[in-house]
């Protein structure tokens, strides 16, 4: 036996081996196109036709839904503009910083134009998964709720006779999103930021101080996740975008430019970038790994929501990527655009976000840092409660046994900032679109009854006028 073999190297070996299972890839002109996005936007178009595009057709009613933010006595923790809150800090992140950063430098500026396409079609996939999650969740007997896709995925294969298959598929998905929800790369990011603008090094006490606050807010489950989230969620977008709109003051007159530049790139994108398909499958695979719309995280906040029609809460579900990839990842994409960033050689990923930024105010770095500080929090709270809720599937509702996985969660999270990890990035990473596999495969099956909801649902808004 080679004395130098570890389990660090077997670690990695497995990693690699799942991530090129899970990232399979074929090429098309030299393009690597991932199998994983062509399941989650093939189901998003699918989606979208089916129930007659109800992304355009409910965007009015959804705002509506949500500025009413009605209980009226409904089951359920939470209020739907928490539920929604606490979705949107679970996909709000630093991809929508150094994730477009990326699609635009590999795919140029007209991978923008193909990643507002995708993140339109995305809010068709969470209006499905998110009626389901309402519509088959679990009332708990001290009014607690437990829902989510596996819930409905043990439904829909029990609906079609395969109640084994279904179990299988349902804790495979609970598996899935356990292992999914450590925030390692949440936090390992934050710590580089705040190294690289203060100068501060000290990786397990950045940990440490995390984990702390991370275990100060998920101690009190769900409602304390809420409360946090409904307050941070609009806060950080409102620093982040303040910031944004500024920048694009400060270039006003380019902006005609910059949106043809975009509409150009789309359809007669340079060599370089990858010709036609290269463009359009940055701007799809950004927008897909940003509002994980298909991936089942968000359904189960919004399965949480006080509400006593499933597909209210569907439409509200359906903002999520209109909110995170049509507005956020679109404003990040023109601030680097306007400003010529993703031009300048030698810089990756938020290195790009934050030079774009920092050409017009010398601070920004330090407000970019306060940024990523507050998405990276928020969403790892947010991914603690969808963790939590796939361990309480598999070993049931004893509340030692959740507060042992707060414990464990915390502990992770402490080591998220030490570095060389990112053989854990990529397994965690396997792990969050695994989930979509079983998930997916239910909202096909289970499409029929949501069109036949969505009717009934408008035939007593119209009797209600």
């Amino acid at each position: 036996m080679n004395s130098d073999f570890s389990f660090q190297q077997a670690f990695e070996s497995l990693t690699t081996q799942l991530a090129a299972i899970v990232f399979y890839a074929f090429d098309i002109n030299g393009v690597s196109i991932p199998m994983v996005l062509i399941w989650l936007v093939s189901g998003a178009l699918v989606f979208t036709c089916y129930l007659g595009f109800i992304n355009v057709r409910g965007f009015g009613h959804a705002f509506s839904l949500l500025k009413n933010n009605k209980r009226s006595g409904a089951n359920g923790e939470i209020t739907p503009f928490q539920a929604l809150s606490t979705a949107l800090s679970g996909t709000v992140g630093t991809g929508n910083i150094a994730g477009v950063a990326v699609a635009i430098s590999l795919g140029g500026p007209g991978a923008t134009f193909w990643m507002i396409v995708a993140g339109l079609l995305g809010m068709s996939t969470k209006f499905v998964e998110c009626t389901l999650a309402v519509k088959y969740r679990q009332i708990n007997a001290d009014g607690s709720v437990s829902g989510g896709p596996m819930y409905y995925i043990k439904a829909a294969l029990d609906k079609f006779n395969l109640p084994v298959l279904g179990s299988i598929l349902a804790m495979a998905f609970s598996v899935f999103v356990i292992f999914g929800s450590a925030g390692f790369v949440h936090v390992n990011q934050g710590f580089v930021q705040v190294k690289t603008v203060t100068g501060f090094d000290n990786a397990w006490l950045f940990g440490a101080i995390y984990a702390f606050l991370v275990g100060a807010v998920i101690i009190g489950g769900l409602k304390s996740i809420a409360r946090v989230t409904s307050k941070l969620v609009p806060l950080m977008c409102g620093i982040y975008l303040l910031a944004s709109v500024l920048v694009m003051l400060t270039y006003a007159s380019a902006i005609p430019s910059a949106l043809w530049l975009i509409v150009q790139g789309a359809f007669t994108p340079e060599a370089g970038y990858g010709g036609f398909i290269g463009v359009l499958i940055q701007g799809f695979r950004r927008a897909a790994y940003s509002n994980e719309a298909g991936i089942g995280s968000s359904p189960i906040a919004h399965a949480a929501a006080q509400t006593k029609e499933p597909v209210s809460q569907g439409f509200i579900g359906l903002l999520e990527p209109f909110i995170d990839t049509v507005v956020i990842c679109t404003i990040t994409a023109l601030v680097i655009i306007l400003t010529g960033a993703y031009q300048t050689p030698g810089l990756d990923g938020v290195q790009i976000t934050s030079g774009a930024f920092a050409s017009v105010f010398s601070w920004f770095p330090w407000v970019l840092m306060v940024a990523l500080l507050l998405f990276g929090f928020s969403t790892v709270i947010s991914w603690s409660y969808y963790g939590m809720t796939g361990w309480r599937y598999l070993v049931g509702q004893d509340k030692r046994l959740t507060q042992l996985y707060k414990v464990l969660f915390c502990f992770i999270v402490s080591m998220g900032a030490v570095p060389d990890v990112m053989a854990v990035f990529d397994f965690i990473d396997s792990m969050i679109f695994l989930m979509a596999v079983p998930n997916i495969l239910a909202l096909y099956l289970l499409l029929p009854e949501v069109k036949a909801d969505l009717k009934t649902y408008w035939q007593k808004q119209q009797q209600a006028r």
